[in-house]
């Protein structure tokens, strides 16, 4: 998991335990300042008088009898000591020692060195109370599992804890610790070393569920992507094809020429489709296959002719042309190379008005107008309806113009497409370019008609 994403999907009850937890620390810390005597237990065997209060020495009790009988050892010495009144200073000292817990989850390793290093000059320049000591060193073991379970920077971390556990004892800052309390203290670690370990495979396993999911987003919208091309590159020559073998199936009896040319740009149609085809393969296949092309392989050649752009324009209005589609080419402005995907997704713009226009509005004139400017380009393709308009203009409930917009979106650009109040269809579409040097050369407007 990421961390910015642990620390947004943190809750406002986690954000309140971790300020009461912050807040219930410092107080005590104060606290236990204040309190400036404690009771010191001697067991040195020093001759030093033991300050009040002192305690009464016990006689011996006679030595061991037949019934088991054991002598009272004399009690240890207890010194109390009384430290001087703590100065404000100390106690903000002591007080800031605990209250950047509060960020323990969002800047645990700042935190952790905060925390240290505020107890370290606490014990440098002050005269903490042991209560004290032993509040500050708790703020001390909280931060470092912070830094562990929540740091984002492992290294960081662990490097962090290392030096950590050199400075806290050769800086005093460890209390007095009970001989009662070592099992605890030795287990208490342990403990919070396999809660970071299972907290680090749950992100682990976390992360890579989100990698999956990302991976077959990924899938998806690839799939979408060669959905559309496919779309493109099949649904206008075989259209083409579809018309030329209608005309040629009409004419073969009765104008064996007309026929023959027909088909030629049948057989024309189909070898774009395949030139075209082989290009989307390849695409999907080179970047899998890592084996040599040779024959028999050449959908998966790498050495595969460009994809179609704005300059191939008239080829394209050309082969329409030959299906009995009167079109007509208008380019204003100066013409300017886009980058590649720019000049593909305003060719298929194109190409789906133009199949769309054979298959849905036969008799038709056409017009596509490409406009060129500074910061955008502008294609337009219109045509008058004809004499057999039906249906969307566009094939499957409109797949092809969704495609369009899809792909148009990618470059920022946007797509219009309706029926004309006096009759006919038009599709328009705007594509931002990126800033580029201005052309240099006059404009001018270059026209194809039929």
């Amino acid at each position: 998991m990421r961390w910015k994403e642990a620390v947004a999907g943190l809750t406002r009850w986690s954000w309140a335990a971790d300020g009461l937890l912050a807040v219930a620390l410092a107080v005590a810390a104060v606290a236990g300042d204040l309190n400036r005597s404690y009771v010191e237990l001697r067991t040195d065997g020093g001759d030093t008088p033991p300050r009040v209060p002192e305690l009464p020495e016990l006689p011996d009790l006679p030595a061991p009898t037949a019934t088991g009988g054991a002598p009272v050892p004399r009690p240890v010495p207890a010194v109390e000591h009384t430290l001087p009144a703590a100065e404000p200073w100390e106690l903000a000292l002591v007080l800031l020692t605990a209250l950047p817990l509060v960020l323990r989850r969002r800047f645990p390793l700042a935190v952790f060195w905060a925390v240290t290093a505020l107890t370290a000059a606490l014990h440098l320049w002050g005269d903490p109370a042991p209560d004290a000591t032993t509040i500050t060193f708790t703020s001390g073991l909280i931060a470092a599992y912070s830094a562990v379970v929540h740091s984002p920077h492992r290294k960081a971390a662990v490097a962090s804890l290392s030096l950590g556990v050199v400075l806290y004892p050769a800086l005093h800052l460890v209390p007095e610790v009970n001989p009662g309390l070592i099992p605890l203290l030795v287990l208490l670690p342990a403990g919070l070393a396999a809660q970071a370990v299972q907290t680090w495979r749950r992100r682990a396993r976390l992360l890579h569920e989100q990698q999956q999911e990302a991976l077959r987003r990924a899938v998806a919208e690839e799939r979408a992507r060669i959905a559309r091309e496919l779309h493109d590159v099949v649904t206008h020559n075989v259209s083409m094809m579809t018309i030329q073998a209608g005309a040629a199936r009409k004419v073969l009896d009765t104008a064996p020429e007309q026929a023959r040319q027909a088909m030629h740009a049948v057989e024309t149609a189909g070898r774009t489709a395949m030139s075209e085809l082989r290009h989307v393969m390849g695409l999907l296949t080179m970047a899998s296959d890592s084996s040599p092309s040779g024959p028999g392989n050449e959908l998966t050649d790498p050495d595969l002719a460009p994809q179609p752009g704005l300059d191939q324009l008239t080829e394209l209005v050309d082969r329409v042309r030959q299906t009995g589609l009167p079109v007509e080419l208008t380019v204003h402005g100066t013409p300017i190379q886009p980058a590649d995907g720019i000049g593909l997704a305003a060719y298929r713009v194109v190409q789906e008005a133009l199949t769309n226009a054979i298959r849905h509005a036969e008799g038709a004139q056409v017009t596509v107008a490409v406009s060129h400017t500074p910061d955008e380009l502008h294609v337009e393709v219109t045509d008058n309806g004809g004499r057999t308009r039906t249906g969307t203009n566009d094939d499957e409930g409109g797949r092809g113009l969704i495609g369009l917009r899809e792909r148009l979106a990618v470059y920022g650009g946007t797509l219009q497409a309706g029926h004309r109040p006096s009759g006919g269809y038009h599709v328009r579409a705007v594509i931002p370019l990126p800033a580029t040097p201005p052309p240099h050369g006059p404009q001018h407007t270059v026209r194809q008609d039929t």
